[in-house]
């Protein structure tokens, strides 16, 4: 099995951050991965918002409904849809975010932001602009424990082959 497979089968939310802030040559490496994200027609349809400020996450916190890794995470990047973006395309920066987070030794956490508005709002985004999605960012507390292989449906319950 090679690196990047093994990464992808292995990879998990981890939400026990330690204090200390990530290290600018982690944080450029993290943001380049995200930019180089394939996208819809190669339009990178998006822009990220680095927050590293307490009072700033606390604002954020108010834009989800689980939002506690935000608050506990020394760095959050939110994912802002320019106007003609999409969520699918989110959904992709958010995972290779996390995996080129965890192939840095950085420990990573989805977080979604039930309402954009307030999100909007606390980023300060402009018309047509929306963040539903963020990624919790740190080294990882070492009193998290151990990662768990999370159990996940066979194949045969989730494969259907020509119709449903």
């Amino acid at each position: 099995m090679n690196d990047t497979y093994r990464r992808i089968l292995h990879l998990r939310a981890i939400r026990g951050f330690r204090p200390d802030q990530l290290t600018d040559d982690d944080l450029t490496a993290i943001l380049e991965a995200a930019r180089w994200t394939g996208s819809s027609k190669n339009r990178q349809e998006w822009a990220f918002v680095v927050i590293q400020d307490p009072e700033q996450k606390e604002q954020l916190c108010r834009a989800g409904n689980y939002t506690r890794p935000v608050h506990d995470a020394p760095t959050v990047i939110a994912i802002v849809e320019e106007p003609e973006g999409n969520e699918f395309d989110s959904g992709r920066l958010a995972q290779n975010i996390m995996l080129a987070a965890d192939a840095i030794g950085v420990a990573s956490c989805p977080v979604t932001l039930h309402h954009s508005e307030v999100a909007a709002e606390v980023l300060g985004l402009g018309e047509g602009r929306r963040c539903r999605y963020a990624v919790a960012l740190g080294y990882r507390e070492p009193t998290a424990g151990p990662r768990r292989a999370g159990g996940r449906k066979p194949l045969a319950e989730l494969v259907h082959q020509e119709r449903y």
